[in-house]
């Protein structure tokens, strides 16, 4: 096959399938790297690639993907955070992932979330995936409990799931609100944005 065959195969392909080829995995990408490290607004991805899904894929299957690919990301770099966490709760001298995690949850939320799981088990899991800021003081309750990986898991598919699930919709109301996919993306960033800075802002006013 020479070149000029291959530019036009390539010619002949939908941009639909290039959007597909290229999109989901880096979806992937973003939202198992932001499970890991807090700087990637994985809400805002997640809505993002649901609006762009509703615009120029076939319906429902490429929200259905959207919230698929999401899921497993999330549930990908949880789980490798938490065995990252495994470990240093095993070394004597702690790990370097362990320190992060503590240093991300204040002493009341981690507090908090060592009462819900101590009344509700591994099903604490699922609403804190929901909650802003919550997912951090909960896996780190886990940690200090040592809960084991393989029932941290299973708590935390069901939470990946509904957390992809709610910021799909987030998307498909953003995307269904405007004809043109930019103004939905934006809707839909401004609502993820709200709702992670909605709590700490109304907890710095309440006082007040």
């Amino acid at each position: 096959m020479t070149w000029q065959d291959v530019l036009a195969a390539a010619g002949r392909v939908p941009p639909e399938a290039t959007q597909q080829a290229v999109g989901y995995p880096a979806l992937f990408v973003l939202v198992s790297l932001g499970a890991l490290v807090p700087v990637i607004p994985t809400g805002a991805v997640v809505s993002s690639a649901a609006v762009v899904a509703f615009h120029h894929q076939s319906l429902p299957l490429g929200v259905l993907l959207v919230i698929a690919v999401s899921a497993l990301a999330a549930f990908t770099g949880d789980v490798a955070l938490y065995w990252l966490g495994q470990r240093g709760v095993r070394s004597r001298n702690g790990s370097r992932w362990l320190g992060a995690l503590r240093g991300r949850a204040t002493p009341e939320r981690l507090e908090q979330a060592q009462t819900k799981l101590d009344e509700h088990g591994a099903q604490v899991l699922v609403v804190s995936r929901l909650i802003p800021a919550g997912r951090i003081p909960v896996m780190l309750a886990c940690l200090l409990a040592a809960l084991p990986l393989g029932r941290f898991a299973r708590g935390d598919a069901l939470a990946c799931l509904a957390w992809a699930v709610t910021y799909g919709l987030i998307g498909i109301v953003g995307g269904s609100l405007f004809t043109e996919p930019w103004k939905g993306v934006a809707v839909a960033v401004g609502l993820t944005v709200l709702i992670s800075a909605g709590p700490a802002l109304w907890r710095r006013i309440r006082p007040r």
